[in-house]
């Protein structure tokens, strides 16, 4: 990992919670982060079958997976992209969150959806962000979401071009329709496409030069301050990906000065192509690395050497629990939250 300027991943902090969340809060219920789990209604499997053909040629397997139900494992519209846990955030319990974009080509978009997964009760739920309009009414949200971090309270999802969004675990909203083909209110109803629960943006931190990207996301506790980490994803064989990090403060947000202005730490350019997701751990980086939908991908580890490591088919972002690091696979057959030995 060569040491570049950080001055490209310059974050401006966007203005504070949408007028219209305060319309939320008179017209449907606030419920906890605690109460969506508890309502889980999808079953993930530990080390179960389904969707284990991402590990492909992989040898060992993965020391631990969940898998998702037969539904989301084979679904064409939704494709998983990032992946956090309750370790990033520093609360208690096995809680995974993966974030999924809605890809169809010419169909209305649906946006982006995250899973709360306990692996305590083996149950999750999905759960669909909006952005909410100052008279209240909710629309989807359409980025790629190719990364999530969870920190304190605050979820933070990449969006590819303009930096980093802002959910809060304590906003979250149970709609009183339940329409699937709907979003938006109406008459004093309110749809999602059918989810129980809507979370909305709360916040932004915006690129201030657009000369960086931010495909992926995650959560380095080994540091101090504590730091998030982001970067790009670059395949075009005559450019180079970098990775970024900033210094978090202790109510969750990037530490910044008077004007709102978060200074990355320091950023480095990445040795390889193709990474999904990257993870720091004191000196060293986890990076994974796809190879499309045929063949395994590999976990890169840069510390005072690059080795590299068998990966399943599809890596997405990483996030650390303990003495492993964790990622998800996003293609259709092929879907399970994965954890492997740093």
């Amino acid at each position: 990992m060569k040491a570049v300027p950080a001055g490209p991943f310059q974050l401006r902090r966007g203005g504070g919670p949408p007028p219209g969340i305060a319309v939320l809060e008179r017209e449907l219920d606030r419920v906890p982060l605690s109460t969506v789990l508890a309502k889980a209604n999808r079953v993930t499997v530990r080390k179960g079958a389904e969707g284990t053909g991402a590990f492909g040629s992989m040898r060992p397997r993965p020391a631990d997976w969940y898998t998702f139900d037969a539904a989301d494992n084979a679904v064409t519209d939704w494709y998983p992209q990032g992946l956090t846990s309750a370790a990033d955030a520093g609360v208690s319990g096995g809680v995974f969150v993966v974030s999924w974009y809605f890809k169809p080509v010419g169909a209305a978009e649906r946006g982006v959806r995250l899973s709360f997964m306990n692996t305590a009760t083996l149950r999750y739920r999905h759960v669909l962000l909006v952005d909410v309009r100052p008279d209240g009414n909710i629309v989807p949200i359409n980025i790629h979401a190719g990364g999530v971090a969870w920190y304190g309270d605050l979820l933070y999802v990449a969006d590819t071009a303009r930096g980093l969004r802002v959910f809060d675990v304590r906003h979250i909203y149970e709609v009183n329709g339940e329409d699937g083909a709907a979003i938006g209110r109406r008459d004093g109803v309110y749809n999602a496409f059918g989810y129980r629960y809507v979370m909305p943006q709360t916040g932004s931190w915006n690129t201030t030069t657009g000369t960086a990207r931010f495909s992926f996301a995650s959560v380095d506790r080994t540091a101090e301050p504590d730091l998030l980490v982001s970067g790009e994803y670059v395949d075009d064989p005559t450019g180079v990906g970098r990775v970024a990090r900033w210094r978090l403060a202790a109510d969750g947000t990037l530490a910044a000065d008077g004007e709102g202005v978060a200074a990355a730490a320091d950023a480095y350019a990445m040795p390889v192509l193709k990474i999904q997701g990257a993870l720091s751990h004191g000196r060293t980086w986890y990076l994974s690395q796809t190879a499309g939908s045929r063949g395994n991908g590999t976990l890169v580890v840069a510390g005072d050497a690059v080795t590299r490591r068998p990966y399943p088919v599809g890596p997405e972002d990483l996030t650390r629990v303990r003495e492993q690091v964790w990622s998800v696979s996003e293609f259709p057959g092929r879907r399970v939250v994965y954890g492997v030995p740093l």
